[in-house]
């Protein structure tokens, strides 16, 4: 069963916005776009302190809308979200030993977006590193040991976890070696998510589900954009100016992960606002005109901001 149930008025406020966006950016093409939108009704449940159980939290429905929200899409550094999830569990299983350094990696691949601290998250969640191509069978084991995350995430059986593929790690110029060869010829093999699987990860997170209370928590702590300190002349880095953190009151908070490249430019949030209901948003967008496009999330996220 799908996490959120569909609703007759956010689906009309929602078609609206669509409507009016792809009116405003006519570079934007109706399969250029998919997302996701969850509206927290109060009162709001989330698992504080382990007030109650994941399996209670999962029982309370929340509504929501969503466009082309099972598309497999690039999703570029949402990715990491992904990656934050996986190492928290593996931390607190004790499935990998804590260090400063790895402290480190985790907190610059998510307030930063470090693609090189990725690497080292990677390399610890599967026990596997970078490097010159292997012979075939060294390289099935190595492949076998980089599916581990893929493994954990289809073992939680979220319907929204279908298809979804977050094995590769994330790159400024690209992968070489053995990383080339397991990504494919034809990139068949490269990282692929949907708006609704971000929006049920980044969903378990907010609600205190994903791995534990405590877990949660701290990944919260990781994705909390400060808008008071964010001048709009910051540039991409802060993973604020050009998304959907852009088009917020400054009295807003803001808990999101950005993901761009030249061919995409993505962002997934939970924002709230004083005196409006909390919601969580999921924009993906590809072509190389729309990535380069800084208005198109702002103009979306105002849009959604201002609906109820």
């Amino acid at each position: 069963m799908p996490f959120f149930r569909t609703d007759d008025s956010l689906s009309r406020v929602a078609h609206a916005i669509l409507e009016s966006a792809w009116q405003a950016f006519p570079s934007l093409k109706q399969d250029q776009i998919a997302l996701t939108w969850i509206v927290y009704d109060p009162p709001v449940i989330v698992n504080t302190g382990g007030a109650i159980s994941a399996a209670e939290f999962w029982q309370h429905g929340v509504r929501g809308f969503s466009y082309r929200g099972f598309e497999r899409i690039y999703p570029a550094s949402l990715v990491k979200l992904f990656y934050l999830v996986a190492i928290a569990e593996w931390l607190e299983g004790g499935m990998v030993s804590d260090s400063p350094e790895l402290q480190r990696a985790i907190r610059d691949m998510i307030r930063d977006s470090s693609n090189d601290a990725t690497s080292l998250v990677v390399d610890t969640l599967t026990g596997t590193t970078s490097g010159p191509e292997l012979s075939s069978g060294p390289f099935e084991t190595w492949q076998h040991q980089r599916n581990l995350v893929n493994r954990y995430f289809q073992s939680l059986g979220w319907e929204e976890l279908n298809g979804i593929n977050v094995n590769q790690k994330t790159w400024g110029d690209g992968p070489y070696g053995r990383e080339r060869a397991f990504v494919g010829e034809l990139l068949d093999n490269r990282n692929c998510l949907t708006t609704d699987a971000m929006a049920r990860l980044l969903h378990s997170i907010i609600g205190g589900v994903a791995v534990s209370s405590q877990g949660s928590q701290q990944m919260m702590a990781l994705l909390h954009r400060d808008l008071k300190v964010s001048p709009p002349d910051a540039g991409e880095e802060n993973q604020v100016t050009g998304f959907l953190g852009e088009a917020l009151p400054k009295n807003a908070h803001l808990w999101s992960k950005a993901g761009w490249t030249s061919q995409v430019r993505h962002d997934c949030a939970y924002i709230e606002i004083p005196h409006q209901d909390p919601y969580l948003l999921v924009v993906f967008t590809e072509g190389k005109e729309n990535a380069k496009n800084r208005q198109i999330l702002p103009f979306l996220s105002s849009a959604f901001a201002n609906a109820h």
